[in-house]
């Protein structure tokens, strides 16, 4: 009889996706815990809010949808799954309209993900008619392609696209990343160009093979591994924790 190890993951996980998650989890929460700094404790960081901000920011943004559409196949629910994270989104956005609406949250990565999952789910069966090789290609492409949508162009190599300022309208169609004069959210991630990462990821997923991931069930950080199973969890969680715990500090160094 097999004993099992303190470090064998769970039957059927893959322990170094989830610890990815758990690590870009961590940058996530140390980024915010920046951002509380600066913008709610009035510290000064003029790197935050330069080049070398954006590109944490975006590290951490890109690793997370990129993994999340990667994973999305070794999920049964999909379109189960979307709707749980899609009800996160809505809970971010109801609390951070009612309680701190300067620094409301609208179209975050939550519902971004949510929905990427919805249509993901939906579109299934046309998605794998698409060869792999050739899906991870043009998701790629189009990322990249869309990345400046607003910006209000499209990027096809050399060549600028200028979209129609009649496509920035409302609310809906900030959604797809058309967003209209004076629209404001501190996390917002449309559907342009992100969906593509998203799919980026899912062919990804297909290219591999679930042989290649074999290596990938070793498990090299638990606690890393824990954070991951629980993302959506402790991502709701924690602006108010470490809020609270900034706020909590500062009140004792003014005593």
């Amino acid at each position: 009889m097999d004993i099992p190890s303190k470090n064998k993951p769970a039957a059927g996980r893959y322990a170094l996706l989830d610890e990815l998650r758990g690590l870009d989890l961590l940058s996530m929460i140390g980024y915010h815990a920046c951002w509380d700094l600066i913008f709610l404790f009035g510290m000064s960081a003029a790197w935050y809010t330069g080049w070398q901000g954006h590109l944490w920011q975006q590290s951490i943004c890109w690793v997370f949808i990129l993994l999340s559409g990667f994973c999305l196949p070794l999920g049964h629910r999909p379109l189960r799954r979307g709707l749980i994270v899609s009800g996160a989104g809505v809970l971010v956005t109801t609390v951070t309209l009612l309680f701190m609406p300067e620094d409301r949250v609208v179209f975050g990565v939550l519902t971004l993900l949510g929905a990427a999952m919805l249509i993901t789910g939906l579109l299934q069966p046309l998605l794998q008619k698409i060869p792999v090789w050739a899906g991870l290609v043009v998701s790629l492409l189009l990322f990249a392609a869309t990345y400046h949508t607003q910006d209000g162009f499209w990027q096809l190599g050399p060549w600028q696209i200028l979209l129609p300022g009649a496509w920035y309208a409302n609310l809906f169609t900030a959604f797809f990343g058309f967003f209209p004069r004076g629209f404001f959210s501190t996390d917002y991630f449309p559907l342009l160009p992100w969906l593509f990462l998203f799919w980026a990821g899912y062919f990804l997923h297909f290219c591999m093979g679930r042989a290649r991931m074999e290596p990938l069930r070793r498990s090299v950080c638990a606690p890393l591994g824990w954070l991951g199973r629980h993302s959506l969890v402790i991502y709701l969680l924690h602006q108010p924790v470490i809020y609270g715990a900034l706020l909590l500090l500062f009140h004792v160094f003014e005593q």
